[in-house]
């Protein structure tokens, strides 16, 4: 699945989440992959005999009339999709009672689906299709000295930095002789006591992720080697230690320099990517190369000439691509507008009503557009600082260009 179709139905789950039924009258049927259309079409019609029953009037209206529109649809299909389907329908409840209207949306799911559910209530149940999105892989992180530790979890396109714990090991003692050797043996008990409190930390954070995929661990000065080679770690932590790695600091600060040092272990992961790609970008501007521009006309433009080598586009971005007509003087025109301003669109030339022909994400037709000459697209989240300029500073579209070309 990749970044693009994970957004969409990112979204699409964010919608449904949001939409709620008069009453327990939203419909939700996953439809495991392999099952026949046959036996589907068969329980549903007995659930619609079923629905029948119900004593509220409206109540069974409006859970008749979904069953009918999933009945009408699925007889459309001569076999479910390999994946399986999902169908969410309903009468979703309006701000004024009495004006609530019919929606109905099927989705193939991004994995191989073996359940069966069928759910009627106020709202959709959408977990299941949330779990699939989900992004598993996840790195750990581990910064120290014999002051203080750090740890956090990559996560796709997030870094969180969960905790951080302090030794209480007091500094280094001026005595000599016998004095100075005792407290240096205080000192390294210290020392260990806290390790172990590391390792503890550690192992109650970690061995909670089950997709755990490797351990980084850093640190300023010797601490991280004498923790690694110790037994400090559960053995199944310690067998995925990735690499460790010289960092100014053992606090939160040494987490995000960390991340830094082992980018080249951490390639495929989005975050990286993400910062690699918009720091990119910010060197070229900065530069004045010529090979980085930005905004959705300049782009745009790039792109219909296949000058654009990499399309930076902010996962913020809201708005829509519409492509409409005019119901007077029929004339064409798209135009890039937040989905609120739709019902407002006029004509530009006789200031008429316009007819809605289609519409898409501008995320969605920006990447097509791109696709069609070979560009890389970057779809760049807001949990990186990078991230957040891009959308801020830069309103979220911007390119890496392959050569530099004129300036309209």
């Amino acid at each position: 699945m990749d970044e693009l179709e994970r957004l969409k139905l990112e979204r699409l789950i964010g919608e449904l989440k949001s939409k709620r039924g008069r009453g327990t009258e939203l419909v939700t049927i996953y439809i495991p992959a392999g099952r026949p259309i046959a036996d589907v079409l068969n329980t549903l019609w007995y659930e619609y005999s079923t629905a029948s029953n119900i004593k509220d009037r409206t109540t069974r209206h409006h859970v008749l009339d979904a069953l009918s529109a999933i009945i009408n649809r699925l007889k459309l299909f001569r076999k479910t999709p390999p994946n399986g389907l999902v169908i969410f329908a309903g009468y979703i409840a309006g701000d004024v009672p009495g004006r609530e209207k019919m929606e109905i949306h099927l989705i193939e799911p991004p994995e191989r689906l073996k359940i069966w559910l069928y759910r009627c209530d106020s709202r959709f149940h959408t977990e299941i299709l949330e779990d699939m999105i989900r992004i598993r892989e996840a790195y750990g992180l581990i910064v120290l000295d014999r002051n203080e530790a750090a740890f956090g979890i990559l996560k796709g396109k997030s870094l969180e930095v969960v905790e951080e714990i302090t030794s209480g090991i007091p500094g280094k003692h001026r005595a000599g002789g016998q004095s100075a050797r005792r407290f240096e043996r205080i000192i390294e008990q210290l020392a260990h006591e806290f390790y172990k409190r590391i390792g503890e930390y550690a192992n109650k954070i970690f061995l909670e992720i089950p997709e755990l995929k490797g351990i980084i661990v850093g640190g300023p000065g010797p601490s991280k080697y004498e923790f690694v080679k110790g037994d400090y770690l559960h053995y199944t932590l310690k067998e995925k230690i990735l690499g460790v790695f010289d960092v100014g600091y053992s606090g939160e600060s040494g987490i995000y320099e960390l991340t830094e040092r082992a980018k080249d272990l951490l390639k495929d992961v989005q975050y990286i990517r993400e910062k690699e790609v918009v720091n990119e970008f910010l060197y070229n501007l900065a530069r004045d190369t010529g090979l980085a521009i930005y905004g959705e006309e300049e782009v745009r433009r790039a792109l219909e000439m296949g000058a654009v080598r990499i399309l930076l586009l902010s996962e913020n971005l809201k708005k829509i691509r519409v492509f409409f007509q005019c119901k007077m003087c029929q004339y064409e025109g798209r135009k890039s507008i937040i989905e609120d301003q739709v019902n407002d669109l006029k004509c530009p030339k006789c200031k008429s009503e316009v007819e809605i022909i289609d519409k898409k994400m501008l995320i969605e037709e920006l990447a097509n557009l791109a696709e069609m000459s070979g560009t890389e697209v970057v779809l760049v989240s807001n949990e990186t600082s990078e991230g957040r300029e891009l959308y801020k500073t830069f309103g979220g579209i911007a390119a890496i260009l392959r050569y530099r070309i004129s300036r309209t």
